[in-house]
């Protein structure tokens, strides 16, 4: 059975990292014609990707777009394999992510160019994107300068990559060895507080629902910026 139309799906994605397991929730934003990938986990998981679709009831042949949250690489590592069949899924990024991808500029964390793929279209902060009943992109640097979230509209749903973590379903602030600029995510969570969102899908951690605006209020005032 497919899905219902205009939801947004954690993609738990069971990777393994040189013999550490290393879980991350991507997600699928889903239409019930369309899917759209955020985020692509670390190279080599185009097989785990497509299964874990699959498991939702999605073919991978349904992707029509990958969106990416930000640079780093256990975000970007599989868009390469993702994107090699032609140009059938398109792939888009805020603009500044733009070079990273490209191959352009080196990657801010290993200072190592990534594998090049051909951006098909960039965001600015503020934009309303037509996917699923209409996706904002949230501009949340810090973590890294180039980081967006996405607010979903029709489900109140963030997607909130980096920017917030989560631990046993408890939202949780950034994770401080990660994240350069400490003030200037602290001021990119605060920005969430303009959304009513119900539920956050974080990259590292996984679903929270309840309470957000309450979470995020907290963790505005009690994250250290420096």
């Amino acid at each position: 059975m497919m899905p219902n139309k205009q939801e947004v799906i954690p993609l738990l994605l069971k990777m393994d990292a040189g013999g550490t397991p290393f879980p991350v929730h991507a997600a699928v934003i889903w239409d019930g014609e369309e899917a759209t990938l955020v985020d692509t986990g670390i190279p080599g998981q185009h097989e785990l990707i497509r299964s874990a679709l699959e498991e939702q009831g999605i073919p991978f042949e349904r992707v029509t777009r990958i969106l990416i949250t930000h640079q780093d690489r256990d975000h970007i590592g599989s868009l390469p394999e993702l994107v090699s069949g032609g140009d059938r899924i398109e792939v888009l990024c805020h603009e500044v992510c733009k070079p990273y991808l490209e191959g352009k500029a080196p990657l801010i964390k290993s200072g190592m160019l990534a594998t090049p793929v051909s951006v098909t279209r960039t965001f600015q902060d503020g934009d309303t994107l037509p996917i699923a009943g209409g996706l904002r992109v949230v501009y949340t640097p810090g973590h890294t300068p180039d980081h967006t979230s996405f607010y979903h509209e029709p489900s109140r749903t963030l997607i909130s990559g980096d920017a917030l973590t989560a631990q046993d379903g408890n939202l949780m602030p950034f994770n401080p060895s990660f994240t350069p600029n400490k003030e200037e995510a602290v001021r990119s969570i605060e920005k969430l507080l303009d959304f009513d969102i119900d539920t956050v899908i974080t990259y590292h951690g996984g679903v929270c629902s309840g309470n957000i605006r309450e979470r995020l209020m907290e963790i505005v005032r009690t994250t250290p910026r420096e």
